[in-house]
């Protein structure tokens, strides 16, 4: 696996050798994995905390629902959802917060709050002025896949080829924040694993996650809990199980040890100490 290195203001992140973990706090009253679980400022950063003790490299916030269907919310309640909690952890927290939004204006107000990382799983294409802030703060930057928007995403998503599809974007993508004024080894790109994909999208997407090494930059996955694990786990008839199912957490974890053997360097993810101890064994397979 290629190894990098992705700095910020404060901090670096070693990538290769060992896979990071990415921990995820909706701040959202309708997110498809927790119910609104973290919505409160008290409970956000608590699981925050926790997540960090359970070995999370990353905490990636987020305010706005990315769930099929979901209904956008406006710069301003986004902002009284994330703003808070990062100002409650920043120099409290060992390890760095992305904010996770496709709003140069949340993004520029987390940033200022102590975030460090920016998600957009627009790829810098919902906002104009997403790159500007990226530049201006030197931040590193998340750059995923997404066919539609996630209103219109799972409606019919069809590719002639998903696997080349995603990586010509991923690579047009990258190019495009690279001639904004975003430097190279700030970029980490996303195949949008859920996001206008369909079951057997998504198993070809983890599947030949390689394909995505000759862009020369760190990978990064987010199966944790999606629609495909639960409706495989659902039986002939693919009735998606519900996100908090325990099966739904042990086949988290075969997409997640699939993901890494494949090429992933960051794995965004719900479950994070099942996750590290998962990892743990993979890495050392690969590494042996």
């Amino acid at each position: 696996m290629q190894s990098h290195i992705i700095n910020w203001q404060s901090g670096e992140l070693k990538l290769g050798r060992r896979t990071a973990i990415m921990g995820i706090v909706n701040v959202t009253p309708d997110s498809f994995s927790d119910g609104g679980r973290f919505y409160s400022l008290e409970t956000a950063v608590e699981q925050a905390h926790r997540l960090v003790k359970e070995g999370a490299d990353i905490i990636d916030i987020g305010g706005e629902s990315s769930r099929p269907f979901a209904e956008a919310a406006s710069i301003d309640i986004e902002m009284q959802r994330v703003v808070p909690v990062i100002e409650k952890l920043a120099g409290k927290i060992s390890v760095p917060i992305s904010i996770d939004t496709t709003k140069a204006a949340v993004a520029q107000a987390a940033l200022d709050a102590g975030a460090s990382i920016i998600n957009d799983i627009s790829a810098l294409e919902m906002d104009p002025d997403m790159a500007g802030v990226a530049v201006r703060y030197n931040a590193p930057v998340i750059l995923m896949h997404m066919q539609g928007e996630p209103r219109t995403m799972q409606l019919n998503p069809s590719y002639k080829n998903v696997v080349t599809e995603v990586r010509d974007f991923l690579k047009a993508a990258a190019d495009k924040a690279i001639a904004a004024g975003i430097a190279k080894n700030k970029l980490i790109l996303d195949p949008g694993i859920g996001f206008g994909k369909s079951l057997e999208h998504n198993l070809l997407l983890i599947r030949h996650l390689k394909v995505l090494e000759d862009l020369n930059l760190p990978l990064l996955a987010g199966p944790s809990r999606k629609a495909f694990i639960r409706k495989l786990l659902g039986g002939p008839s693919q009735d998606a199980l519900p996100a908090n199912h325990p099966d739904v957490q042990i086949g988290t974890q075969a997409a997640v040890c699939a993901a890494a053997i494949y090429g992933a360097h960051i794995l965004r993810v719900h479950d994070v100490m099942n996750t590290k101890a998962a990892l743990c064994i993979i890495d050392a397979i690969r590494s042996a």
